[in-house]
């Protein structure tokens, strides 16, 4: 084991100091020691597969990115411009030009979103057959079924049938026309016949009920919430050094028991019986508001249709999440459980301003503050962006205010080629600096919101996993609010907490 310097040794020493003295943590002893309680009232498909398996023609679930090569002509179809323009079949490859998102519309019909958001669709105001790529609205015209070629063994080859009820066909290089009348065997020599690639998919709570549709989603989502996560769960934590769950929800759930559509009623009940749970074994709760409408990061995770960012362009989007805020404490203000809420998770730099996250932070702030002023507020640092404290000047500001990290030794590429003890040695001297970085006097409390005893590491075993998730626990326990691990439960066992305590790979 290397030895660490005194450099790093005094770092942590010095940190649980500074710590202590951000401001609101008025029990500076006490720190949430949380499990996430993920893939519950928001579906994540990573955690839950047999969820998504029973979705009839599942290949083709919102978001789904396709791609269409001629076999003719061995060129792709395009959104010339990517959008606002016609539908040309001119590119020897493929990129995001090339690339079509889907939006179900019911088992065999959809609709194709290109790169600048508009749709696929027939040139109604010309010849009625021309493809084009204009409309920002999808209607009938941009509407399409694709036809495989059930004798294919690998069901690649396609061809897409129009609103018109006629099928795709290349004419030229820039010219692709909804008029080809037959159909029969799918050859080379067709200038209807596509090779169809899958190029990506998302599996969220959107692509769950819109992929069940409206007669089967509600059953599939009742049950899987009633079984998922049920009273024992609670008792488990309680009974295994943690204090309190961090529990994701979903913007909908304001609106239960009818929803908008796809989603399903029924998720606010299981929030309650989590509550009453948590109350009788002792539990806090953070509320996590995972998913904003529109999507602040185009992840399936915060149920995007299809990988867009949306959420935050609009005044009354913005509004329309502070009234979810609002809802969320009114409701749960009273509850001796109710210890914080999070106003967002993890939006995206890239889509999400600061301008626009900063007035929905104070907005939600105060929602939560008209109802409650001791429940704790959670700011979500924005993601892909390079400014860890640029809450801080709103944040410092506000009392009972914590700023949320995540910390994965993950995702990125440096953890690629790292041991064992190159992985704790990044916990005891990177995410100290990163921490000690967030920590000022006088500033917001902060909070590990997520982290997990996993990494790229090769051929570890029990004891290396220990190893790993003491490392963890011994730093991100120094936060001034404390952490949560992701998850409680998930088919990938080192990502389930359950599983880990379970089997002796992590102990509190």
């Amino acid at each position: 084991m290397k030895t660490y310097s005194t450099r790093m040794l005094l770092a942590i020493c010095v940190l649980p100091l500074m710590l202590c003295l951000s401001r609101g943590n008025v029990n500076s002893s006490f720190r949430i020691r949380a499990v996430n309680l993920g893939g519950w009232l928001l579906a994540e498909g990573w955690m839950t597969p047999s969820l998504f398996d029973g979705i009839p023609n599942n290949d083709f679930l919102d978001g789904t990115e396709l791609q269409f090569r001629s076999v003719k002509f061995n060129r792709y179809l395009c959104a010339e411009s990517g959008g606002g323009s016609l539908l040309v079949a001119n590119r020897l490859s493929a990129s995001t030009w090339e690339t079509f998102k889907v939006w179900r519309i019911s088992q065999t019909s959809f609709n194709f979103r290109v790169l600048n958001k508009q749709f696929l669709g027939l040139d109604t105001k010309g010849n009625g057959v021309n493809m084009i790529a204009v409309s920002n609205i999808p209607g009938n015209s941009e509407t399409f079924e694709i036809v495989r070629d059930s004798k294919s063994k690998d069901m690649k080859l396609v061809r897409i049938r129009a609103s018109n009820g006629l099928f795709l066909q290349v004419r030229s290089g820039d010219l692709v026309t909804a008029d080809f009348t037959g159909g029969g065997l799918f050859l080379d020599n067709d200038p209807s016949v596509f090779e169809m690639t899958i190029t990506g998919q998302l599996q969220g709570e959107f692509q769950v009920t819109n992929g069940y549709g409206p007669s089967l989603a509600p059953k599939v989502m009742r049950e899987h919430w009633r079984t998922y996560i049920v009273e024992y769960d609670l008792k488990f934590i309680s009974q295994n050094g943690l204090n309190a769950v961090r529990i994701p929800v979903g913007w909908w759930i304001a609106s239960d028991p009818t929803p908008p559509r796809p989603y399903v009623g029924g998720s606010l009940q299981a929030l309650d019986n989590a509550f009453s749970w948590a109350t009788k074994y002792g539990l806090k709760v953070i509320i996590d508001l995972h998913a904003a409408p529109g999507s602040q990061n185009g992840w399936e995770h915060s149920s995007s249709r299809d990988g867009f960012i949306e959420w935050g362009q609009t005044d009354e989007n913005i509004q329309q999440t502070v009234r979810v805020i609002e809802f969320l404490t009114a409701r749960y203000a009273k509850s001796p459980s109710l210890y914080a809420v999070e106003l967002i998770n993890e939006p995206r730099g890239t889509g999400v301003s600061l301008e626009s996250l900063t007035k929905y932070y104070k907005a939600g702030y105060n929602a939560v503050r008209k109802h409650s002023s001791v429940v704790y507020v959670v700011m979500s640092n924005r993601l892909s962006q390079g400014e860890p404290t640029e809450l801080f000047p709103l944040a410092s500001g506000l009392k009972g205010s914590v700023i949320d990290v995540h910390f994965y030794s993950y995702f990125e590429d440096k953890f690629n080629t790292m041991s064992v003890q190159d992985n704790i040695d990044y916990i005891y001297n990177s995410r100290v600096q990163n921490l000690n970085e967030l920590t000022i006097s006088n500033g917001p409390l902060v909070f590990v919101g997520e982290w997990v005893t996993e990494w790229r590491a090769m051929g570890a075993g029990r004891e290396e996993y220990l190893r790993f998730s003491k490392a963890q626990v011994d730093v991100y326990g120094r936060a001034s609010f404390g952490w949560a691990y992701w998850s409680l439960k998930n088919v990938n066992h080192h990502w389930s907490l359950e599983w880990m305590i379970k089997n002796g790979y992590f102990k509190l």
